[in-house]
């Protein structure tokens, strides 16, 4: 089994899809005919050269074809885990944790468990890290409020349109100002 392997789901009344929820390169290939050189990948993945070799020589991107001379021959499902990867890199994952759950996809089906416990660890870690977010971006509309009301002119400017990731039923982190000025 290859790191780029996985299970087919099927959605009540729609098609079978990837179980992983990395989207398609773009311009894909027809499956047959996707392969792929790597300054090709290094283009569509915003990854180097360098580092798409040392994905494969940490265990990362294993097992990535070669011509006949030699020349590493990427294919849609590698693009497909680079995509993954790069999901997982910006959720803030070590790159050990990342090498971690690449073995374990190799290791078979009887790895779920330990995968699903390595991204429930990693997906909470995001949501503490998206709350950090919001209550930061609650303290810059607070200020972008007082400073808005005391331009100068004495008119409020517009506070920037709401964000889709502020929750509508959260409460605001930062308690309204009282009648006294507080400190910029």
């Amino acid at each position: 089994m290859t790191v780029t392997q996985t299970t087919r789901v099927t959605r009540p009344g729609g098609p079978a899809t990837d179980s992983r929820a990395a989207a398609p390169p773009p311009h894909r290939r027809p499956d047959g005919q996707d392969q792929y050189t790597i300054s090709e990948v290094a283009a569509v993945t915003g990854l180097s050269a360098h580092t798409l070799r040392w994905y494969e020589r940490i265990g990362l991107m294993p097992h990535v074809d070669r011509s006949h001379t030699g020349q590493r021959r990427y294919s849609n499902k590698d693009l497909e885990w680079l995509g993954f990867v790069g999901k997982l890199r910006l959720t803030g994952m070590p790159v050990a944790d990342m090498v971690r759950y690449a073995e374990l996809v190799r290791e078979g089906a009887h790895t779920y468990g330990e995968r699903y416990a390595l991204l429930e660890s990693r997906r909470r870690d995001v949501l503490a890290r998206v709350e950090e977010l919001r209550d930061a971006l609650a303290v810059l509309d607070h200020k972008l409020a007082f400073y808005g009301e005391r331009n100068g002119s004495g008119q409020g400017l517009p506070l920037p349109a709401a964000t889709p990731c502020a929750s509508p039923t959260a409460p605001p982190a930062v308690a309204p100002s009282s009648p006294r000025t507080p400190r910029p």
